[in-house]
């Protein structure tokens, strides 16, 4: 195997303990979709991507192995980039499959299993792959399929401008054949038309820092192709699979039935497929999948005639296998080995071509283009970067991949190691267990989990299937870490703190900007947008042990605080960030320590129907407020108790009034004298009361 080359150090430093510290948020990732910044990436510092996902491709490609394959452009891609041999898909479903590559997170956490599940729904708050690279200053564009269905498509958050899909014409399988060679040119069919808007966009986009993801949908059925790619090959080329039947002793459960191949023309309703017609169908998926080499090969020829090879990681990706007959079976949609092992390619540039058998999954796309473009890797991902293996492919990695299904409301979970790949249906595999031993049945044709000899072996693997994905992350050695800012420590102390917000608050309104880095989201403008959204992030720092939020303020910070809240809630929009912001906000005003005690003008004002008196003690005190009309009359007195030293001005804090005397009765209109006794400290103010 060839040895790579020296390369600028990637990888964050961690261990697997490391890793796992790190909580993992269930069922969104912990981002938020409204209010992240748009940063401007530096385009001599970071690598473009070019994202490629292929529908229903197996690795029968010539770089895999199969010479009987016309797979030219993608053997090519595979000589200048790293190999993966065992690459693992987490659902062997379209949508679900594409929606954990395109979250960094797994099945069990997006809860999308089926193509109809809409991905916002699950995930409302979740940042996906492009939208985290479009947050980093990248122009992130969408040509093809890449999501499944269109709330994936046209999410807003993901993308720079709207996603392209090539026009889509309905068809009825029951009135088609499954296969076609057609006399067209090859932009006549949707993956010529990708290839065409692809080409084009990579032209427009070229001088930009750019995330381009470009789907192809063959060989996905039904297998319609030019004629030339047809022609490629005969039906001597190819040879019926190993077995045509599920495997010996295998639950009922495991078979998908032919799922979607028996609706087409030229499929028999009911039986086994013919051998005839499943070496017809083979061929067929191979002109396919042809077809589509040829398009993947005039995006990546473009994107070396542009110059742009030298500053692009590419990915070349299936979204999951497909059967061609094996296990008497065609399509996805089951927990088998040909149906969960994917092709995948990456290049980087600067590092030698090599290949790998490291376990590696799809997940790990997302941590893996951070890594390779040295963006910070989110902790919400359940991925792992694959930069130490493509570093280094012989490595010590995975222990083992982990994929799951749904078969109608029992869920199904299956764990590859280097020999066994192991499977439970239902809860503690109450619908059925499955084992395969690959290095003595390489074609899973006997299932062996209920021998009496694999008990223990069975347990064994049961047990670190429950034990699920984290506990087969490698260990990893420490390396030196490399220097971080944050985005939002605007002065690059370390920490995000009041320092920070006052620098923002400095360059309000400014033409120029004193510090860069104040115009936080990035759109012209230094306003309290930026000032908001930094506040969501007090606390936080590139040290350890450092506490969110300190009581390191002076008095004087209390007067910019109260007016950045008076101008955050004029603009509130709603988002999850913006609430946040105002709410540490708040709470810095809260631990303020002012220097005296102040009674200070009620609100809202006029009244209408309630009010809220605020005031700053400067000392602990027992503080109360009484209320008089205008004839001297005490109407209400409000006694708080004791109270510590700190201001009390936001509408949880003050003193509310509801605007009714001592026996509950509303007060008329006009004004009204308030007092406030706090130890020996006394102060009286005038308030207007209109209904």
């Amino acid at each position: 195997m060839r040895q790579t080359t020296k390369h600028k150090s990637f990888s964050k430093p961690f261990t697997r303990r490391d890793f796992l510290s790190k909580s993992i948020k269930a069922g969104t990732a912990a981002f938020t979709t409204g209010l992240l910044p748009k940063l401007h990436a530096n385009p001599q510092d970071k690598y473009n991507v070019l994202l490629i996902v292929v529908d229903d491709l197996r690795p029968l490609l010539g770089c895999y192995g199969h010479s009987q394959m016309h797979t030219p452009n993608i053997d090519n891609l595979a000589q200048r980039s790293m190999l993966f041999n065992r690459a693992y898909c987490q659902n062997p479903l379209c949508h679900p499959s594409r929606t954990s590559m395109l979250t960094g997170l797994r099945p069990n956490t997006t809860r999308v299993f089926f193509n109809a599940d809409e991905f916002r729904d699950k995930l409302p708050h979740a940042v996906t792959l492009p939208q985290y690279f479009k947050v980093h200053g990248y122009h992130t564009q969408s040509v093809g399929k890449i999501g499944h269905n269109a709330s994936s498509h046209d999410d807003e958050y993901s993308w720079s401008v709207p996603s392209w899909l090539p026009p889509w014409i309905p068809f009825n399988p029951i009135k088609i054949p499954v296969w076609q060679a057609l006399d067209v040119e090859d932009n006549v069919l949707s993956d010529g038309r990708t290839a065409d808007k692809a080409v084009g966009v990579l032209d427009e986009i070229q001088n930009s820092q750019f995330f381009l993801a470009v789907g192809f949908e063959k060989p996905h059925l039904p297998l319609y192709a030019p004629k030339k790619y047809y022609d490629l090959y005969t039906l001597q080329d190819f040879s019926l699979p190993a077995t045509t039947t599920l495997p010996i002793d295998a639950p009922e459960i495991a078979n998908n039935k032919l799922d979607g191949l028996r609706a087409y023309a030229d499929i028999p309703d009911e039986g086994p497929i013919s051998d005839e017609k499943t070496l017809e169908l083979i061929r067929a998926y191979a002109a396919s999948t042809s077809y589509m080499d040829a398009q993947v090969g005039r995006v990546t020829q473009q994107l070396d005639a542009l110059g742009l090879s030298q500053k692009t990681v590419i990915v070349f990706v299936g979204d999951h296998g497909f059967h061609l007959g094996e296990h008497g079976t065609w399509r996805k949609n089951t927990l088998f080995e040909i149906v969960l092992r994917s092709p995948m390619i990456i290049s980087v540039p600067g590092l030698q071509p090599n290949e790998t058998n490291a376990l590696v999954e799809l997940v790990d796309i997302y941590p893996t283009l951070c890594d390779a473009c040295q963006i910070p890797i989110p902790s919400e991902l359940q991925g792992l970067s694959m930069m130490p293996v493509i570093e280094e492919p012989s490595r010590p990695w995975k222990t083992a991949t982990f994929s799951t299904m749904k078969r109608g409301r029992t869920t199904g979970m299956s764990m590859r190691t280097e020999q066994y790949r192991y499977t439970e249906w239902g809860s503690n595999g109450i619908n059925g267990k499955e084992l395969y031993d690959y290095f003595a049945d390489p074609d899973e044709t006997v299932n062996i989990a209920n021998h009496p000899e694999n008990a223990e072996l069975v347990t064994h693997l049961s047990e670190k299937l429950k034990e699920g994905w984290q506990q087969a992350l490698p260990e990893m050695q420490e390396i030196t870490p490399k220097p971080e800012t944050l985005l939002w420590d605007i002065n690059d102390d370390g920490t995000v703190n009041i320092q920070d917000l006052v620098l923002i608050a400095n360059d309000f309104g400014a033409d120029v900007p004193k510090n860069p880095k104040t115009d936080v989201n990035q759109d012209g403008s230094v306003d309290i947008l930026d000032l908001v959204l930094v506040a969501a992030h007090f606390g936080e720092s590139s040290h350890e042990a450092v506490p969110q939020i300190s009581n390191g303020l002076m008095s004087k910070h209390v007067e910019y605080i109260e007016e950045w809240l008076t101008q955050a809630n004029l603009v509130d929009d709603g988002t999850k960030a913006f609430k946040q912001g105002i709410t540490t906000l708040e709470t810095l005003l809260e631990i303020a320590i002012p220097e005296k005690t102040v009674l200070l003008p009620n609100y809202p004002n006029p009244f209408n129907p309630e009010t809220w008196i605020p005031y700053d003690l400067g000392t602990d005190a027992d503080v109360q407020i009484d209320i008089y009309n205008m004839k001297g009359e005490r109407v209400r007195q409000l006694a708080m108790g004791h109270q510590v030293a700190g201001t009390y001005r936001t509408p949880s804090r003050a003193v509310y009034w509801d605007g009714r005397n001592s026996i509950g009765e509303p007060v008329a209109s006009g004004v009204y004298i308030y007092t406030l006794q706090a130890g020996k400290f006394k102060a009286t103010r005038q308030m207007m009361i209109i209904k």
